[in-house]
C-alpha cells in the first residue's frame, strides 16, 4: 500500500465498486482502450479480489502499477498504461 497515492494526477478514473471479479478487470479492459501509453487511470474497487487481479492485469499487460491502497471498504489502484 502506497500512502503517497493522492499524489498521482490520473488523466481517467473507472468506479467498479459493487461489481464483483470478473467484472472489474473487464471494465479496466475497456477503459484503458480509450486511453493512450503514459497516461495513469485512478480504479475504485470493493472486491478484496482485485487485491490479486489488478497486479496481474498489469504484469500481463504491461503496465505500471503505481500505487494500490485500501481506504475502508475501498481498494484504490493508479496504472499507468503501458
Amino acid at each position: 500500500m502506497d500512502p503517497q497515492s493522492d499524489s498521482y494526477d490520473a488523466n481517467a478514473e473507472l468506479d467498479t465498486t459493487g461489481l464483483y471479479c470478473p467484472e472489474p478487470i473487464m471494465l479496466m479492459h475497456n477503459r484503458i482502450r480509450d486511453m493512450r501509453a503514459g497516461e495513469v487511470l485512478k480504479v475504485v474497487a470493493s472486491d478484496p479480489a482485485t487485491t490479486r487481479d489488478v497486479p496481474k492485469f498489469c504484469n500481463f499487460l504491461g503496465h505500471e502499477l503505481l500505487a494500490q491502497e485500501q481506504r475502508g471498504d475501498d481498494y484504490l489502484y493508479y496504472i499507468r498504461l503501458g
